[in-house]
């Protein structure tokens, strides 16, 4: 059941996402990918099938925990009602965090969640 919920997360978050980018805009797929860019700092020799390398697991945990996209929509929301950033701009960037949020959401559909200290998935 939790995995449906994040599917749901997912898809209305890229939906949302793509409502919000109109035109495709760089923000929108950078931030759909960019969280798994965090295995870059896990290449490494002698590890495990599904091991992250110790040193990648803090940004990787950090980048794949819901409220940080969360945090930085929220941030840019209120900016807009303030009128300190253009809407058009903000606009796109809140694409972004939606896609951030729809990735966390499809890591999480798929079963993939934060990692332990060694770099496993953390059960549960």
């Amino acid at each position: 059941m939790r995995r449906l919920g994040y599917t749901a997360l997912a898809i209305g978050a890229f939906g949302t996402g793509l409502a919000l980018a109109g035109v495709a805009t760089w923000q929108l797929w950078v931030f759909a990918l960019a969280p798994d860019l965090s295995f870059l700092a896990s290449v490494s020799r002698g590890l495990q099938r599904g091991q992250l390398h110790p040193r990648a697991v803090p940004v990787y945990n950090a980048v794949h925990r819901l409220w940080v996209p969360l945090a930085f929509g929220s941030v840019l929301a209120a900016l807009i009602m303030l009128g300190l950033v253009p809407r058009a701009a903000a606009i796109a960037w809140l694409a972004g965090a939606c896609a951030w949020i729809a990735h966390i959401g499809g890591d999480r559909a798929l079963g993939f969640g934060l990692r332990g200290p060694q770099g496993f998935q953390r059960a549960g």
